[in-house]
């Protein structure tokens, strides 16, 4: 306890800091609460653990490569593409997983399963569900609402991989994998249709263009006929023959280049018209890199070569060995040209590819490639058209009767040879078209989960118990954070104000009034000693060494316990056989005649106004040396009275017929009752109550109580509850009472 510090100066606060202890006790003291608080959050989280249904999660693992372009229709001198930006493509395709557009598709899957499966019980999510569960009860969904259900569907890429997991989440474990499989399926046909698209469009051409060639064929085919029976002439000489075989060879190609480039431009078309709906500056820019000089000069250059070593091969008049090297030498140059071409369609794709927005880079490639045949297919043409010009020229010098004849093989031969190029062309097309497999694999279809992935019952209770401890932890530091009051003797200290000592707080004195004579009533009790421990600490507080024969009793608000602390003091000097009396000087709120069960009137105010005598006034207690006197009738002008000459001589005739004169006044804050008394006592106490004190409150009571007199010693904590954790921060010491057999109990307490 601070003793030494000097209790009549203006004092100074002592640096509050918490330790280890101070957080235990302070647990310990709210242990009630906090086991409460623990236990009503681990009972809500055990219901709502009860209670939660079971979510089961469905998923598949779906592989996306990245397409590699080309097709039936790509010219041998483009290059497969370089690998531009994977991840990009991946989360691209994510994209497109949860687009509105895959997720409507899915949508109408679902109602078309529902409707073939028809089993209402299987499925969950998809109903808006009565408040009855009967069969009729059962609504679907609109095909809206299931589009914003599926919003709930999970997609993600495994890390540095083209794996991407779809997972669905349902109550009903048959719905999570039906809609997690729904879902794959829906993607992978989406892909597979627009993998396949350009194809089939090449094919539905190819298609018709082989009924009109084949029509062609029938008809020529009749013309001879027709010719030969009315004309006479059966067969053409050889030179004839030659001639045509060679300019059909050459209309055939020039008829197949045609046919090719109406293709592919079908083909441009088809990409123009999906980047225009998206992009529309896209196509031109990517149309005036197709149609550079270079890129043109460069196709015009290796369609002539091309043109020239097929004229070789066709000239009878050149020797194998000159043929040999003249078709070496230019296979040479046009295989350079194709290298410096490559090099510049690979320039234009990486301009493209870094201008193209991120959802049309694929595309912007493909168009590129596209309009580059279709150029490089109008200088093959135009080029054939020369040699066949030049065929014609000679053909057209044949006798009149044989060019009939001639020009009819002729178009036999073309329509034949270019029909059946049109015939492999489509075969191969569907082939193609079968055999070309979408960008998506279903690596692991979904299957009916069997145990639910959710809730984690187990973790939901553990939540609830951390959380709930965590409130009452939180609830007691707050709740000690907000709380001003006096707790402990420390308190008063951190004050730099001298504790006197602690009283325990009595139990059951609300009930039984004669409890708060606690010393008279039960001596043997750990109160009694409580108090002779204080009288002790009272008798030795004065560092002037003067005696003490003047006890003022005061507390800055009301209900602190000062008229219990006051009597039992006098109390407990009466029982070393000193001569005690106890006045009641509280003329605003008395209450010391119920404490000792006698009457208020006549009291000391009645003495003074020479309504009673001195005798009268005096009562006897049931301790022996302990006189009291009552308040007696309440003045107007307490005031007054307590600062009279009257009452000086009062006191000092007290003090004369006692050795101890203890004073009870009246709450110090509230009126100047206290303050006056304060002068004429030898000792001051200001009583505190644990828990109800405000320690603000207190340390002004106190500054009053030390301003212009040195009579203040200390402070009384009362009603401390010494078996809560506070009571931890105290010495132990052991004092002896008598049990019933007037046998010696030891009883431990802190002080």
């Amino acid at each position: 306890m601070n003793n030494g510090l000097n209790n009549n100066g203006a004092g100074f606060e002592v640096e509050e800091t918490n330790s280890l202890k101070d957080y235990v006790n302070l647990i310990k003291l709210n242990l009630i609460p906090i086991l409460l608080i623990t236990f009503t959050g681990l009972t809500v989280a055990i219901i709502f653990a009860i209670i939660s249904k079971d979510i089961y999660t469905a998923s598949t693992s779906l592989k996306i490569a990245k397409p590699n372009g080309g097709g039936i229709l790509d010219a041998p001198l483009l290059p497969e593409f370089s690998d531009f930006g994977n991840d990009r493509f991946i989360a691209n395709e994510i994209e497109i997983l949860k687009s509105y557009r895959l997720r409507t598709i899915v949508a109408t899957s679902l109602i078309d399963s529902f409707n073939v499966i028809a089993q209402p019980d299987s499925f969950y999510n998809i109903f808006d569900r009565s408040i009855d569960f009967d069969r009729e009860a059962y609504k679907l969904k609109n095909i809206n609402d299931l589009v914003l259900m599926l919003e709930d569907t999970k997609i993600e890429q495994k890390r540095g991989l083209d794996i991407v997991t779809i997972s669905y989440e349902s109550h009903s474990p048959f719905e999570a994998r039906l809609i997690t499989n729904a879902y794959a399926d829906a993607y992978e046909n989406l892909s597979l249709k627009y993998t396949r698209q350009q194809l089939t469009t090449v094919v539905q051409f190819l298609k018709e263009q082989r009924k009109d060639k084949y029509s062609a064929l029938l008809e020529v085919e009749e013309k001879i006929k027709t010719f030969q029976v009315e004309g006479g002439i059966i067969a053409l000489d050889e030179q004839a023959k030659a001639l045509i075989d060679m300019l059909s060879t050459f209309e055939s190609q020039r008829d197949a280049a045609a046919i090719e480039m109406m293709a592919t431009e079908k083909m441009v078309n088809s990409y123009k018209t999906e980047i225009n709906r998206l992009n529309p500056s896209i196509s031109k820019y990517i149309e005036s890199f197709a149609t550079k000089p270079k890129m043109k000069g460069l196709q015009e250059q290796i369609a002539q070569l091309e043109m020239q070593r097929d004229l070789a091969i066709s000239d009878s008049s050149v020797t194998i060995e000159s043929e040999a090297k003249l078709i070496s030498e230019t296979n040479k140059r046009i295989a350079e040209l194709k290298i410096e071409l490559n090099k510049e369609l690979e320039t234009y794709k990486q301009s493209i590819f870094a201008a193209s927005p991120e959802e049309l880079k694929e595309l912007s490639i493909s168009l590129l490639e596209a309009e580059v045949k279709y150029e490089s297919l109008k200088s093959t043409i135009s080029k054939t058209k020369e040699i066949v010009n030049q065929y014609e020229a000679r053909f057209n010098e044949l006798p009149k009767q044989t060019i009939s004849l001639a020009r009819l093989t002729r178009e036999l031969n073309a329509n034949e040879k270019l029909y059946l190029l049109v015939e492999e062309k489509y075969q191969e097309s569907l082939i193609v078209e079968q055999s070309t497999a979408g960008n998506v694999l279903i690596i692991d279809p979904a299957i009916r989960p069997l145990l639910p992935s959710k809730p984690n019952r187990k973790l939901i209770v553990l939540i609830g118990l951390i959380l709930g401890m965590g409130i009452g932890f939180a609830f007691a530091f707050i709740k000690d954070f907000l709380d001003n009051t006096v707790k402990t003797p420390e308190d008063i200290q951190k004050k730099n104000i001298n504790v006197l000592g602690w009283i325990p707080k009595i139990e059951g004195i609300t009930l039984n009034k004669e409890f708060e004579f606690i010393i008279a009533k039960k001596s043997d009790s750990i109160y009694s000693e409580a108090f002779r421990a204080l009288r002790t600490k009272i008798q030795f507080a004065k560092i002037d060494k003067k005696s003490i024969n003047t006890i003022h009793v005061t507390s800055s608000t009301p209900s602190e316990g000062k008229t219990t602390v006051s009597v039992n003091i006098a109390g407990s000097f009466a029982q070393t056989n000193r001569k005690t009396v106890i006045v009641d000087c509280d003329l605003r709120k008395p209450r010391m005649h119920k404490v000792f069960a006698s009457q208020r009137f006549p009291g000391f105010t009645d003495y003074f106004l020479g309504e009673a005598t001195f005798e009268s006034i005096v009562h006897k207690s049931e301790l022996p040396n302990l006189d009291f006197i009552t308040a007696g009738t309440i003045p107007p002008n307490p005031s007054e009275i307590l600062g009279s000459q009257q009452m000086l001589a009062f006191i000092d005739k007290l003090k004369v017929i006692y050795d101890l004169v203890v004073i009870d006044s009246p709450p110090i804050i509230a009126v100047t009752d206290s303050e006056i008394l304060s002068r004429i006592a030898d000792a001051s106490i200001l009583v505190a109550s644990a828990g109800e004190t405000d320690i603000e409150l207190m340390t002004k009571a106190v500054d009053l109580m030390r301003h212009e007199n040195k009579s203040f010693i200390g402070v009384v904590l009362n009603k401390f509850s010494y078996r809560s954790g506070y009571g931890s921060y105290y010495k132990y010491y052991y004092y002896y009472s008598h049990n019933r057999d007037n046998s010696k109990v030891k009883h431990k307490t802190t002080v």
